[in-house]
């Protein structure tokens, strides 16, 4: 049985999937109906978290709009996910960065990766 699940599985994974991790500042192209018509919609912001693995993967975006702390999580395989754009690397010794949720300002802000 399992067999089964995870050939289905497989045939729903991309081919491709851009290289990113935790505390990346990413653009993420995400597709968006409206009625009829279907357009692209950007959203930039710092990886949170990615949890799950397979075609269960998903990620969670944090930004800032307005003075409001919007989070939105998306499916890595999802057909709804165009393409994603890493920014800028970010430093971060955690695998999940909550405590981004608490700080305002320059402190929620990650240090970038210099190689």
């Amino acid at each position: 049985m399992s067999d089964i699940i995870r050939e289905i599985e497989q045939a729903q994974l991309k081919e491709s999937v851009d290289e990113f991790s935790v505390g990346d500042t990413v653009k993420v192209y995400g597709r968006i109906k409206e009625g009829n018509r279907e357009r692209v919609q950007v959203f930039e912001g710092t990886v949170i978290k990615r949890q799950g693995g397979s075609n269960r993967e998903t990620f969670t975006v944090r930004k800032n709009s307005n003075g409001v702390g919007v989070e939105k999580t998306w499916p890595l395989h999802s057909p709804n996910v165009e393409r994603i754009e890493v920014v800028r690397r970010g430093k971060v010794r955690r695998a999940k960065l909550f405590y981004l949720r608490d700080r305002v300002g320059k402190r929620a802000k990650v240090k970038e990766l210099v190689k």
